[in-house]
C-alpha cells in the first residue's frame, strides 16, 4: 500500500515511485540486503578477529550482489564502506528494516485525503519514518497533521507491508498503515514537503498516483466503514527465495 521512501532533507521518506526491475534483479538486491544486515549484526556482537574478517568478506560479496542489481550502478567498495559505517556494538548493531507509517484518512463525504510530493509530483496519502519516541499512531497524527493541516484519529491498523518484499522499496522497510478519521483542521500543505494537498472520491482521484492498484480498494473500503482484515505479507514456504 505504498512506494518507496526517498529521502527527505530531515530523512523522513518522501515515497517516491520505484522503477519496475526484472524479478532477478530484485532477488539479488533483497539477497544483498540480507546478507548485508546478517553481516553487519554479525560486526556489532562479535569479538572474534576471525568472524569479523568472514562477516567482511560476507559484505563484500553481498556489495556485488547489490552492484550487479542495482542501476545507476554503483561502486562495490563505496557501498561496503557505507555499510561498514552503519555497524553498532551489542544490540544497537543489530540490523533490522527501518518502519514507516502511512495514514489512510476520510471524511464524512466518504473522500480520502491525498498529498502530492514537492519532489516527485505523485500523489499518495501522508506518510513518513516513524520516529523515536512516538508509538506508530502518534507518527500517524503527527504526520498528517504537518503535510495537511489536518487533525485526525486513528481508527485500525490496515496494512503491515515489507517494501523489500513487494517492490516499493530498495531498502529494508516495513510499512505499517493506519485508517484514520478526521476531526479537525483546514487544509494546508506543507511549504516544502508538498506541492498540493486535497480531499479526493474514489472516482475522482489525482494523477499520477503512487501504487493505487495495491491501496485504494482496501482503502476506501475502510473509509466507508466495511470490514477490512489487516493486510499483510503471509509467509513465504521454506524453499521460497
Amino acid at each position: 500500500m505504498s512506494a518507496e521512501p526517498a529521502g527527505r532533507a530531515d530523512g523522513a521518506p518522501t515515497l517516491a515511485p520505484v522503477e519496475p526491475e526484472s524479478g532477478r534483479a530484485h532477488d539479488l538486491l533483497r539477497w544483498s540486503e540480507a546478507l548485508a544486515g546478517i553481516a553487519r549484526t554479525g560486526l556489532g556482537f562479535t569479538t572474534s578477529l576471525y568472524e569479523r574478517e568472514r562477516f567482511e568478506e560476507v559484505l563484500k560479496v553481498a556489495a556485488e550482489m547489490r552492484v550487479a542489481a542495482t542501476s545507476p550502478v554503483p561502486a562495490s567498495a563505496e557501498v561496503v564502506q557505507e555499510w561498514m559505517a552503519s555497524v553498532g556494538e551489542g544490540v544497537a548493531g543489530y540490523v533490522t528494516p527501518k518502519a514507516a507509517v502511512g495514514a489512510v484518512v476520510g471524511n464524512d463525504a466518504g473522500e480520502i485525503l491525498l498529498v502530492q510530493r514537492a519532489d516527485s509530483g505523485v500523489w499518495l496519502y501522508p506518510t513518513g519514518w516513524a520516529d523515536v519516541g512516538y508509538s506508530p499512531a502518534e507518527v500517524a497524527v503527527k504526520e498528517v497533521a504537518e503535510e495537511t493541516g489536518i487533525h485526525c484519529v486513528p481508527e485500525r491498523l490496515i496494512a503491515v507491508l515489507d517494501g523489500l518484499r513487494l517492490r516499493f522499496s530498495r531498502i529494508p522497510l516495513y510499512s505499517l498503515v493506519f485508517h484514520c478519521r478526521m476531526v479537525g483542521g483546514e487544509l494546508a500543505a506543507h511549504p516544502l514537503e508538498c506541492a498540493d494537498v486535497g480531499w479526493f472520491a474514489e472516482d475522482a482521484l489525482p494523477a499520477p498516483l503512487a501504487g493505487a492498484s495495491r491501496w485504494v480498494p482496501p482503502a476506501f473500503a475502510a473509509i466507508r466503514g466495511e470490514p477490512v482484515e489487516v493486510v499483510f505479507d503471509a509467509p513465504r514456504p521454506p524453499s521460497g527465495g
